[in-house]
This record gives C-alpha cells, structure tokens and sequence, in this order.
C-alpha cells in the first residue's frame, strides 16, 4: 500500500465537517475523515472495519512554528 498523502485544511471530518486529522482506509476500498474527537470516539469500532488509519492528531499539539526574524 502507498502511503498517504498528508492531510490538510481542506480535508474535512465525515460526522462534523471540522478539520480532520485522521484517514482511515476502509478494508471495502472506501475511506473516512474524522476530526480528532469523532476519531476518538468511533476508533473501537473503526479498526474493525480499517486497512489502514493514518492518525495526525499529534499536529495538534506540536508547537507552530515560528517565522524567522527577517519575515516579522
């Protein structure tokens, strides 16, 4: 299996249209996007049905990165 293109702003959560930061590749073919809570709350039952879950959700808390000093 390839790996999967990061996720970006434009990808939105299936259940709530909020930013996703999760892809999950259904065993079926289909895929998900779920934002960091629905990913949370359905993931017992997600991997059940999952070829793949490609998890982002430590982008959340990584620290942004900062402009250097000549482009403040």
């Amino acid at each position: 299996m390839t790996p999967a293109s990061p996720l970006t702003a434009a990808d939105r959560c299936d259940r709530c249209g909020a930013q996703a930061y999760l892809r999950v590749v259904l065993l079926s073919g289909g895929e998900l996007l779920f934002c960091a809570h629905h990913g949370r709350k359905f993931e017992p039952e997600l991997k059940k049905i999952a070829a793949e879950i490609q998890d982002e959700t430590e982008r959340l808390t990584a620290p942004a990165a900062s402009a250097p000093d000549e482009e403040r």
